[in-house]
């Protein structure tokens, strides 16, 4: 694993769970939030948003979160291995509350500076209707992938720590 790309709706874990992988091998962290939103949660612009994100995957060797999916192709092209955080909506919903309260009025370590962690409706909805609208296209492109990529679908938190308990026993017997 050198190349690695966590998706997952907001509030499945992919910060944590990138943070984590990065502990773990020592390939480069990259929170794709920390890219794409400007101060005051300003838009990268389409053309420069491809661009960095070309640049990025580029590298030698990281673990990816994030999702934007006009890039998606992009980053499934370079990465070896993809990890899908198939979470429960209620779940992530409680998590993206969870860490509003947690986090207002600052800039989370997972996000560009400047943009202050505040109650988004449109956030929300997104992730009310993310399992609903994205995740069946989401399984459908990693269905197709699944002989050329390591692909690992994860539902829950056990799951998530029996791959992280998985791969340091791989990394500490290298």
């Amino acid at each position: 694993m050198k190349r690695i790309m966590i998706i997952g709706c907001g509030g499945a874990g992919k910060s944590t769970l990138s943070r984590k992988i990065h502990d773990i091998l020592g390939v480069q962290l990259i929170h794709l939030d920390q890219y794409y939103w400007n101060p005051n949660w300003v838009e990268t612009e389409k053309e420069q948003w491809a661009s960095i994100v070309e640049n990025l995957v580029n590298k030698k060797n990281w673990v990816m979160d994030g999702n934007y999916g006009g890039t998606m192709d992009i980053r499934i092209a370079r990465a070896d291995t993809i990890i899908f955080l198939n979470y429960p909506t209620l779940i992530c919903l409680f998590r993206v509350v969870k860490r509003v309260f947690q986090n207002w009025g600052k800039s989370r370590p997972d996000i560009s500076q400047g943009c202050v962690e505040k109650f988004d409706f449109e956030f929300f909805h997104y992730i009310l209707n993310y399992n609903k609208t994205r995740r069946g296209k989401i399984l459908q492109k990693l269905t197709n992938l699944a002989p050329s990529k390591k692909i690992f679908i994860l539902k829950k938190d056990k799951e998530v720590n029996e791959f992280l308990f998985s791969l340091n026993s791989q990394a500490n017997n290298m």
